[in-house]
C-alpha cells in the first residue's frame, strides 16, 4: 500500500513493513508506458459499482486484444472476488489472538472460499485505526496485478472515474475511489508486480496526480511518464543493494519548485538539488509585509494595524480553546513568575526597596493583561529587562546625589517616554524595523539566551554561600561531632549565618568548652536556643546538608526531563495521541516530576518566595506617585532629557523583539501589529510611573518559549511522513491567563512556596537552551568543530564558501561578545542601541 511512502506486507511476520521509499526497475516504467499506449484506456467513467466499471472495462478492450467471451465471465468473476488484507492489529489485539487461540494453524485460514465482494464497506474498513494516517479529502486508487493461468496474453486497463464512488469492500479502509490499474496476463511474464509498483508509486507523485487529473487523452498520461522518467535519479546495480530500504526523508520538495527548475539545469545531481536552487531563488526578507508599509498619514500605521487585529479580535478567544493551551499558561507563568522574583529583588537592591517583588509583581500582572488584550501581537511577554534595571540604578543614585525624590523624577521622565513614543507611532518611525537584518536578531536574540543560561548558572552557583559544601565531613569522625545549646552566658560572642531553615556558625568564633554541662533543657531545637539568648557548642553545629548537591541535581534534571519530554513527541513508543500530549505538557511533567522528588527528600531546598501582603515594599511611599511638591518645577523640564535616551532604549529593545516574534518562518496567519504594540507599550510607561510600578517591554526568550510551546502540527501525518509544522496558535487568552495568575499569585503563596527555585532555574535554562538552538547562528558555530566530510547538508554550504561562512560566523561572534562586555559594564544601558 501507498500514502506518500511504500509499504509491504512481510508475510512472515504477519505485518506491514516500515515506511519507505519505492527503488523501482528501470524496465518496470518502460514496461508501464507500453501497457498504457496498448491497453484499455476509460477517462470520466460514469460508474457505481466495482462490477459495472469490470463490466465496461471488459467490453471497452480494443479488437486486436478482445478476450473470448468465456475469459471475460471468468476474469470479471475472479476480480469480483473479495480481495484479502493485511489487518493493522493493536498490541491488544495481538494479545488476545495469542491468548485464544496460540497453535492456531495458517493452512485452515487459507482453505476457506473465499467470498466475493460487498456492496458496502465492511465492519472491519469502518474500525481500522489505519484511516487516522490518511490524509482529510484523501481518493484511493487500485492496483490490481497478477498471473492467470487461464489468459494466453496480458490484459491492461486504466480508469478514472468521473467523481470519486465508494467500492464497497475493496479497499482497505472505506474512501472514495477514483483511479484503478489493472494488469493481467498468463505466468509467462515474471514483470507484473514491478509494473503494479510503478503505477503505485505514479499515482503517489503529486506532479502525475495532477496529470492524471486532468488528462484528456492517452497521450497525456504518456507525457505524464515522460516527465517523470526526465526526473528520475538511476542508481548503479553494483553500488547498493536492492533489498535495502531507504528511509523517508524528513523533507520533501514542494511541486512547485520540481516544476519551477527546468531538468536541464539539474546538472549537479551528485552535490546539490532543486531544493538547493528553490532556497537560492526566493531570498526574501522575512518582513516585507505591508505591516511595514508607510502610510504617509498621521497614525496612518496605527489604523491600519487596529483594521488588520479588530476582525481577528473574536477568534483570538475561541482559538485558545484547545489542551495545549493549558500547558502554555502553566509554563509561561512559572517562568514569568521565576523572572519577576528575579527583577524585583535586583530593582529593590537598586533602589532601595523603592520598588521590590511585590510591585515586579503587580506591574507584571497588570501591564501584560492590558497589552495581551489590546496589542498587536498578543503572544508577546512582557517583562523588565537588564538595560532598564540599569537605568533604573542610575536614576535612582543620580538622585540620592542631587536629593531629588526619585519617584517624582521616574514619573515625568516616563511621561516624556510615553509621549515620545506617541510621536514615534504617529510619524510611523516603526517601518524602520525593516533595515534589520538577521544579523541584527540573531546577535540580539544569540545575547538574551546566553544571558538566560548565565544568569541561570550564577544563581546556582550562588548556593554554595548560603549552602557550603561540607568539604571537611569524615565519616570515621563521626562519634567526635556534636552540639549542644548553652544557655549560660557566653565567653565571647557567637557569629552565625544562615539560609532558610539552617545556620551555620564560624567554629573559631565558638566559645571555650567549659567543663560543666551545659544548662541546656532536653529536646530544644536550634531555633529555640537562639530565641532564649543561648548559643551553640560543639563540632557539628556548622553542620548544613548537602542542599547544594541535591539542588544541582534537581536543576539538572528538570533541564534533561524538560528536553527528553520535548522530544518524546517524534519517539516510536505510544500512540501519536499519546505522545503529542506529552510534549505538550512536557515542562509542566518535568516541574511535577522534580517537586515530588524535592518533597520525598524533605530537604531544605530553596524555595519559590511570593509575597503574601498588598502593600508597598518600602513603608515610605505609596501607591500613587505626585507629579509636583517634592522636586523643584523644573525637573519636568529636564527629565526630557533621560526620556529621549529611555525611549531609544524602549523602540529599540520593543521592536527588536517584535520582529524576532513575527518573522515569516513562524507562519503567523493573523499579521503583526508594530505600531499598535508600540502604542501600548507607550502608554504603559505613563501609568506604571504614575502607580510607582517597573517599566516593561517585549521579553525575547520567554515570548519565543510561549510561542514554541503553542506550535500546531498536522494531526494526520501518512507513515513514514513528519508532521507538517502549521504554524502557532494565535490568541489572546494564554497571556490574558498567564498575568492574571500572576496577579492572584499573592494569594497562591502558600502553595507556590513547595516548588524549589533549583527546578525554575532548571527551567530557565531549558528556555536559552531552546532559543539559542533554533538560531542558523548556532549551527554556523557547529561547524567550527567539524571536519568538511561530517558537516550537515545545509542548503548555504552548496553556494556559499566555508571559509566565507567562518568569516560571516567570526564576525557575528565578536559582536555578540563585544554586547556582551558592554552589558557587564555601567554602558549596559545603551545596549539595544548598539545592536
Amino acid at each position: 500500500r501507498w500514502i506518500k511512502f511504500e509499504e509491504k506486507v512481510e508475510h512472515g511476520g504477519e505485518r506491514w513493513s516500515a515506511p519507505h521509499v519505492p527503488a523501482l526497475p528501470l524496465y518496470s516504467l518502460f514496461q508501464l508506458r507500453t501497457c498504457l499506449q496498448k491497453g484499455t484506456m476509460l477517462l470520466d467513467l460514469d460508474a457505481t459499482s466495482f462490477k459495472e466499471i469490470i463490466d465496461k472495462a471488459l467490453s471497452g478492450q480494443p479488437e486486436e486484444a478482445e478476450l473470448q467471451p468465456a475469459l471475460r465471465e471468468r476474469l470479471a468473476a475472479l476480480l469480483l472476488l473479495q480481495p484479502q488484507h493485511q489487518p493493522t492489529k493493536s498490541l491488544l489485539q495481538l494479545l488476545a489472538e495469542l491468548s485464544l487461540s496460540p497453535c492456531r494453524g495458517k493452512a485452515k485460514g487459507r482453505s476457506e472460499p473465499r467470498r466475493q465482494l460487498s456492496k458496502t464497506p465492511l465492519k472491519e474498513q469502518l474500525r481500522n485505526r489505519f484511516k487516522k494516517k490518511v490524509p482529510p479529502g484523501a481518493e484511493a486508487a487500485h492496483v490490481v496485478v497478477g498471473e492467470i493461468e487461464f489468459l494466453e496474453k496480458p490484459f491492461a486497463a486504466f480508469i478514472r472515474l468521473r467523481r470519486g464512488v465508494s467500492l464497497g469492500s475493496l479497499a482497505e479502509v472505506s474512501l472514495p475511489s477514483r483511479f484503478l490499474f489493472i494488469l493481467l496476463g498468463p505466468p509467462k511474464v515474471k514483470a507484473y508486480h514491478e509494473v503494479g509498483r510503478a503505477m503505485a508509486t505514479l499515482l503517489t507523485d503529486e506532479l502525475f496526480q495532477r496529470v492524471a487529473r486532468q488528462a484528456e487523452h492517452r497521450e497525456d498520461l504518456i507525457t505524464g511518464i515522460e516527465v517523470f522518467l526526465d526526473e528520475l535519479i538511476v542508481l548503479p546495480p553494483g553500488k547498493w543493494d536492492p533489498s535495502t530500504r531507504i528511509p523517508p526523508p524528513s523533507h520533501l520538495p514542494s511541486p512547485r519548485r520540481r516544476t519551477a527548475v527546468d531538468p536541464l539545469d539539474q546538472q549537479p545531481h551528485g552535490n546539490g538539488d532543486m531544493t538547493a536552487a528553490g532556497d537560492r531563488a526566493s531570498p526574501g526578507h522575512p518582513h516585507s509585509g505591508e505591516e511595514l508599509e508607510r502610510t504617509g498619514r498621521l497614525f496612518g500605521g496605527l489604523l491600519r494595524d487596529i483594521r488588520r487585529k479588530a476582525r481577528w479580535y473574536g477568534s483570538d478567544f475561541s482559538d485558545a480553546l484547545h489542551p495545549q493551551c493549558l500547558s502554555a499558561v502553566l509554563y509561561i507563568y512559572l517562568a514569568t513568575v521565576t523572572n519577576a522574583i528575579t527583577f524585583g529583588g535586583m530593582l529593590g537592591d537598586a533602589t532601595a526597596n523603592m520598588q521590590g517583588v511585590l510591585e515586579s509583581f503587580l506591574g507584571t500582572a497588570f501591564a501584560g493583561f492590558i497589552f495581551c488584550l489590546f496589542s498587536g501581537q498578543p503572544l508577546t511577554i512582557l517583562s523588565s529587562t537588564g538595560p532598564v534595571l540599569v537605568f533604573e540604578r542610575l536614576l535612582f543614585s543620580f538622585s540620592q546625589d542631587h536629593s531629588l525624590d526619585y519617584l517624582e523624577f521616574r514619573l515625568w521622565i516616563g511621561l516624556w517616554v510615553a509621549f515620545f513614543g506617541v510621536v514615534l507611532v504617529a510619524t510611523e518611525a516603526s517601518h524602520l524595523v525593516r533595515h534589520f537584518t538577521r544579523f541584527t536578531e540573531e546577535g540580539f536574540c544569540a545575547l538574551i539566551s546566553l544571558i538566560f543560561i548565565y544568569d541561570s548558572l550564577k544563581k546556582m552557583l550562588s548556593l554554595a554561600d548560603d549552602f557550603p559544601i561540607n568539604w571537611q565531613y569524615r565519616l570515621d569522625n563521626v562519634t567526635s561531632y556534636s552540639c549542644t545549646c548553652n544557655l549560660s552566658s557566653p565567653g565571647r560572642q557567637v557569629r552565625c549565618w544562615g539560609g532558610p531553615k539552617v545556620s551555620m556558625c564560624d567554629p573559631s568564633s565558638l566559645p571555650t568548652l567549659s567543663l560543666q554541662p551545659p544548662a541546656t533543657p532536653a529536646g530544644l531545637s536550634r531555633t529555640q536556643c537562639l530565641d532564649r539568648g543561648g548559643h551553640l557548642l560543639g563540632t557539628s553545629c556548622q553542620y548544613v546538608p548537602d542542599v547544594t548537591l541535591i539542588s544541582f541535581l534537581l536543576f539538572g534534571g528538570t533541564f534533561l526531563f524538560c528536553k527528553a519530554l520535548k522530544r518524546f513527541r517524534s519517539s516510536r513508543y505510544f500512540s501519536v495521541e499519546v505522545r503529542k500530549l506529552v510534549s505538550d505538557f512536557a515542562v509542566i511533567l518535568a516541574i511535577l516530576a522534580s517537586c515530588v522528588v524535592d518533597a520525598v527528600l524533605d530537604l531544605e531546598t530553596p524555595k519559590l518566595l511570593v509575597p503574601s501582603e498588598l502593600k508597598p515594599t518600602n513603608p515610605a511611599r505609596g501607591w500613587i506617585v505626585f507629579p509636583f511638591g517634592a522636586n523643584p518645577w523644573w525637573v519636568c523640564l529636564v527629565s526630557a532629557v533621560p526620556a529621549l535616551f529611555v525611549t531609544i532604549l524602549i523602540f529599540m529593545d520593543q521592536q527588536i523583539t517584535a520582529v524576532i516574534l513575527n518573522r515569516k518562518e513562524y507562519k503567523l496567519q493573523k499579521g503583526a501589529g508594530f505600531h499598535l504594540d508600540l502604542l501600548c507599550i507607550s502608554l504603559l510607561m505613563a501609568i506604571t510611573s504614575l502607580v510607582g510600578l517597573p517599566w516593561y517591554v517585549s521579553a525575547t526568550v520567554i515570548s519565543l518559549a510561549h510561542m514554541e510551546s503553542l506550535r500546531k502540527e498536522s494531526a494526520t501525518s501518512a507513515p513514514g511522513e513528519h508532521p507538517k509544522f502549521l504554524g502557532i496558535r494565535e490568541q489572546r487568552l494564554t497571556g490574558l491567563a498567564v498575568f492574571i495568575l500572576m496577579g492572584v499569585s499573592v494569594f497562591m503563596a502558600p502553595m507556590l512556596e513547595h516548588i524549589p527555585m533549583p527546578v525554575l532555574y532548571g527551567v530557565f535554562l531549558h528556555m536559552g537552551a531552546t532559543a539559542l538552538n533554533s538560531m542558523q547562528f548556532t549551527d554556523r558555530v557547529r561547524l567550527f568543530l567539524m571536519s568538511a566530510k561530517h558537516q550537515p547538508d545545509l542548503p548555504y554550504l552548496r553556494h556559499v564558501p566555508l571559509r566565507r561562512v567562518h568569516l560571516f560566523t567570526i564576525i557575528q561572534l565578536l559582536c555578540v561578545a563585544l554586547l556582551w562586555v558592554l552589558k557587564s559594564s555601567v554602558a549596559a544601558i545603551i545596549f539595544p542601541v548598539m545592536v
